[in-house]
């Protein structure tokens, strides 16, 4: 339980546990149920479109986000990859719903054990793909 007394929904661990354990996923977006209490799964996709990712987050909402991100150091070097949590808030999110969203991360956060990176995103330029990749990719290997 978080400090806001929200909890994270069962269906919420085992949508992440297909993703990183059983690869059934590309992403899966959370959202607050409508009484704000527990953390439920929007949705999830298999798309490894990641412009279709950066398309399901909302321009004027918070949400929370677990993306399998998938790169390659350097030609031939073969593909990684890494999970990514994403907590997205723009500055555009009523405040309610940004205050609610940053003290209930917390209880969701440290329920996903295997995730390799957190963003902090604001808007757009946040988490585009370079930005996540420069994240993601810093002290992995040679350069």
């Amino acid at each position: 339980m978080s400090r806001s007394g929200v909890v994270v929904a069962d269906e919420s661990l085992k949508a992440f546990n297909d993703l990183k354990l059983g690869k059934k996923y590309k992403f899966v977006l959370y959202e607050l149920n409508s009484t704000k209490t527990e953390i439920v799964v929007k949705e999830t996709s298999t798309s490894d479109d990641y412009d279709e990712f950066l398309g399901k987050l909302p321009e004027n909402d918070a949400l929370y986000a677990v993306y399998d991100f998938e790169y390659e150091l350097q030609a031939g070097e073969g593909k990684r990859s890494k999970i990514v949590f994403f907590a997205w808030s723009p500055d555009t999110a009523p405040i309610k719903s940004k205050m609610v969203y940053a003290s209930s991360k917390d209880a969701l956060r440290r329920s996903l054990n295997g995730v390799s990176t957190d963003i902090q995103g604001t808007d757009f330029s946040e988490v585009s793909y370079e930005t996540v990749f420069e994240k993601v990719s810093r002290g992995a290997g040679s350069h």
